[in-house]
């Protein structure tokens, strides 16, 4: 059966709380956030352990995490150890790649039923220092893991990130105009920085994840999908001009699809600052009132899930939502 007619689909999904930085899961290790979205999803999916065939999580700050911490994850679910399990790194877009990664093996039949997702706990990133050679004399500098492999370009050498974050869970509720407008910029201080902790993104700890199967396991299970994955794709940008990645990624994926821009009822664009969902939306010409629509949450029929990615890079999933029982659907 081709991969049309029996497309992969999503069948449950699940997430923590999101905390704040130094927040409400900063104590908990990011196998423990891990496993305990595993086992709601397959919960949720009425699927056992012992039918995942593979999982797949993307994980940035594994420094310090021990060996392969999606592993441990899945085996702290009850997932069987004969069941692989392991992490794809590809900056903030990594869940999102996670995902595709599993489509990709069950399109090609390597597995049946995969839990796919990401997790990540910033708040636990150590610091570091290289001692190897000893230090014969002077101060030796910290180097913060979170900037080094999470936030600052390799290519450009500049933060990506935020330096200052609140204490308190996203989102700030009570926020203003009035008040936000007082806010410094995060980056630029010679008066043209735009960029401050009201339209920016926090760091934060937690994790999600999906259930993703064929079509047709759907069906002969008796579940009905939520979704199905139509199409993705990825693609890099300039250096300098970070944060359009999602421009190629979204043109690409949305023509895989076999769609234009105006069959798409919700477009879930980047925010990791509210430019860059901006610029997006403005380069690709995009009808601001399907753009974000729900705070990036796609609710529409046929949805556009598109994320910058560090490295200056861009990935983009198209989706749709499903409508008809699987076990009704012909030939599963």
């Amino acid at each position: 059966m081709s991969a049309d007619l029996d497309p992969v689909v999503l069948v449950s999904a699940a997430r923590t709380i999101i905390g704040s930085f130094n927040g409400a899961l900063s104590t908990d290790p990011v196998h423990d956030l891990g496993s305990t979205v595993i086992r709601e999803v397959l919960k949720r999916a009425t699927v056992a352990p012992e039918e995942v065939s593979e999982v797949i999580f993307g994980h940035i700050l594994a420094v310090g995490c021990g060996q392969n911490p999606v592993r441990q994850a899945s085996v702290d679910a009850g997932i069987p150890y004969s069941v692989p399990a392991w992490s794809c790194q590809m900056i903030c877009r990594s869940g999102l790649k996670a995902m595709c990664l599993s489509a990709q093996s069950m399109r090609i039949e390597d597995s049946s039923i995969v839990v796919a997702g990401g997790m990540e706990n910033v708040s636990k990133a150590p610091h570091l220092i290289h001692l190897r050679t000893g230090v014969k004399i002077g101060e030796k500098p910290l180097t913060d893991s979170i900037l080094c492999d999470g936030l600052t370009d390799a290519f450009q050498s500049y933060h990506m990130g935020l330096t200052e974050v609140k204490t308190d869970e996203f989102p700030h509720h009570g926020s203003n105009m009035e008040a936000m407008s007082k806010l410094k910029p995060c980056f630029l201080m010679d008066g043209m920085g735009k960029v401050t902790l009201a339209n920016a993104s926090g760091m934060n700890d937690g994790a999600a994840a999906v259930v993703l199967m064929k079509k047709s396991e759907a069906g002969n299970c008796g579940l009905t999908p939520l979704a199905q994955i139509v199409s993705w794709a990825q693609a890099g940008v300039e250096p300098s001009i970070m944060g359009l990645g999602p421009v190629p990624a979204i043109k690409q994926a949305v023509a895989k699809a076999g769609w234009s821009p105006k069959d798409v009822d919700v477009f879930e664009v980047n925010e990791a600052f509210a430019a860059l969902s901006v610029a997006i939306a403005k380069e690709l010409g995009l009808n601001p009132e399907k753009v974000n629509t729900e705070g990036e949450a796609i609710s529409g029929h046929r949805g556009v899930a598109a994320l910058c990615i560090g490295g200056v890079m861009g990935i983009a999933v198209c989706v749709q939502r499903a409508i008809a029982m699987c076990k009704k659907l012909p030939n599963s």
